[in-house]
């Protein structure tokens, strides 16, 4: 897959992921507006049921009072009648249709034993409801009646028909407000009511509530009501004749959050976890994504290195047998034994590049068997010193050693460690673009002891130094053939290190060389 590509197919998956995560934050915040919203009505209509109904019982309270009132011989004062009439005649058929609507109003004065509000007399209007619609049939004609005006037939027509109902409304609206806020309602009417009918709407959660005067707290409230303008509820309460009210019931709800959220928690329980899902699952098959590109890069940079690897000592034995085979040179013993020789050398070195990958491919399946024996750690550094020093003096170069360490026993596998340290030997040589300067330090720390190979090459980045023990990891130099390798003789080294219970770890630093650093547990 091209790079393009690749990251066109990271976009449009990032994208899709931020569309799907954003669609569930809107539906998300959109449904916890919606609750919220569902809650506040259901509060506003609690509240007004709850004012409402208190309103109705004081009113009623005030009928009973004053009905006792009135019929308690009580003797009208004034009287008065208000009424609205609509005639149409039709000259066709001869009849008049009358409709009327009338107010019988009787005003009664007295004084009140049964309302203590501080007034010597009380004035009472009494009101009579009537509405009546009649129609006459050649009403000109009766008898006595034909020289009538229409305004005369009115009020031929004016007379009061039974009664509707009586109205306090004047009376009460009048009166109420002179009592004290705490003898109209108490707390406990107000919480049984806003209780029951909270319940009743599906809330049921701890609230307080109080009543506030022209913005000021009363006596009725519970006692724990702090007022908070953005979370507090209020409706007007006790409304007067013009539908005004210096009175506010208000309520609040200590937990209305936990309890909005509750109703969805389980939407947003869901929406998460599915949502993080899709993130585990997106950023799994991106970093797998990515993992697979970059294996499939080490890989071919490792065919490629592998490849010019085998073509040297391919193209080297092609060459000594080409020679051998001139009748000249073969019945020159000299000459032939060491085109032997050269062959035989190009031999191990394609074998050796076999085992090493072969190693490695046994060690991540577990397969490698590495038996361990006690072992002095300076004996097989000189034993790697010697596989390796030919190379370092045919480059005028040197190594030298500093054994500081007075217990040196390990217990190790003789070969695999001899290995070890002939792979950190020869990455030495390889990377030092001069001479190969090559210094091995060992000291016991406590009961380790360190082997420490320092070189004065060309060193490694930061980031390279971080990833140099990963299989197949060779960092880029521009020309990835400049140094031949394949990637695995630092993973190998690592691999045989941590298997004997030891720590490796490098410091580098760009054209200044580096030190490789091997921590083995002692044994007595």
């Amino acid at each position: 897959m091209s790079k393009r590509k690749f990251f066109l197919l990271i976009v449009l998956m990032s994208l899709s992921l931020i569309g799907i995560i954003s669609i569930q934050a809107y539906y998300i915040n959109n449904s916890v507006k919606n609750e919220k919203d569902r809650f506040t009505d259901n509060v506003k209509t609690a509240l007004y049921y709850v004012s409402n109904t208190i309103q109705k019982r004081e009113y009623s309270e005030y009928v009973y009072k004053l009905q006792d009132l009135i019929s308690n011989n009580a003797v009208v004062d004034t009287a008065s009648i208000r009424n609205l009439y609509v005639v149409q005649e039709n000259q066709d058929s001869k009849e008049t249709v009358v409709y009327r609507l009338g107010n019988l109003e009787e005003n009664y004065k007295f004084s009140s034993p049964l309302f203590d509000i501080g007034l010597d007399t009380l004035s009472v209007k009494r009101v009579y409801n009537d509405r009546e619609t009649k129609v006459y049939k050649d009403i000109s004609n009766k008898k006595g009646d034909a020289d009538l005006s229409t305004q005369q037939k009115l009020l031929l027509l004016d007379k009061i028909s039974s009664t509707d109902e009586i109205l306090f409304e004047d009376v009460y609206k009048d009166l109420a407000p002179r009592q004290p806020i705490r003898k109209r309602v108490s707390e406990n009417e107000i919480k049984n009511l806003l209780q029951k009918k909270l319940h009743d709407l599906g809330i049921d959660i701890d609230f307080q509530f109080a009543i506030y005067g022209n913005d000021l707290a009363t006596k009725v409230q519970s006692d724990d009501f702090e007022y908070d303008k953005a979370s507090t509820f209020s409706v007007p309460i006790f409304q007067n004749q013009n539908d005004g009210s210096p009175y506010k019931l208000l309520v609040n709800f200590p937990d209305d959050s936990k309890f909005i959220l509750s109703s969805i928690i389980g939407m947003i329980l869901m929406s998460v976890i599915f949502t993080s899902i899709i993130i585990i699952a997106y950023s799994s098959a991106l970093y797998q994504l990515v993992k697979q590109r970059k294996i499939s890069e080490i890989k071919t940079d490792f065919i490629n290195n592998m490849t010019h690897e085998f073509k040297t000592p391919i193209a080297t034995i092609n060459l000594a047998l080409d020679s051998i085979r001139n009748p000249k040179i073969i019945e020159d013993k000299d000459k032939v034994m060491r085109y032997l020789n050269m062959i035989k050398e190009e031999n191990k070195r394609m074998h050796a590049q076999v085992e090493n990958v072969l190693r490695i491919s046994k060690l991540e399946k577990n397969e490698l068997n590495i038996s361990k024996d006690r072992v002095e750690l300076h004996d097989l550094i000189y034993d790697a010193i010697t596989h390796v020093e030919l190379i370092v003096e045919d480059r005028k170069g040197y190594i030298k050693t500093h054994f500081d360490a007075e217990q040196c026993t390990v217990l190790a596998n003789e070969t695999h460690f001899t290995n070890v340290i002939v792979n950190i030997l020869d990455n030495a040589i390889k990377y030092s673009p001069n001479a190969p300067k090559i210094d091995v330090y060992t000291e016991n720390v406590g009961t380790n002891i360190l082997l420490k190979i320092k070189d004065q090459g060309s060193g490694m980045s930061k980031a390279a130094a971080k990833r140099v023990f990963e299989k197949f990891y060779r960092e880029h130099t521009g020309n990835i053939h400049n140094v031949k390798g394949h990637g695995l003789g630092l993973a190998y080294v690592k691999r045989i290190v941590d298997d004997h219970q030891g720590y490796v770890s490098v410091e580098s630093e760009k054209d200044k060389g580096s030190i490789f650093t091997i921590r083995l547990p002692l044994i007595s």
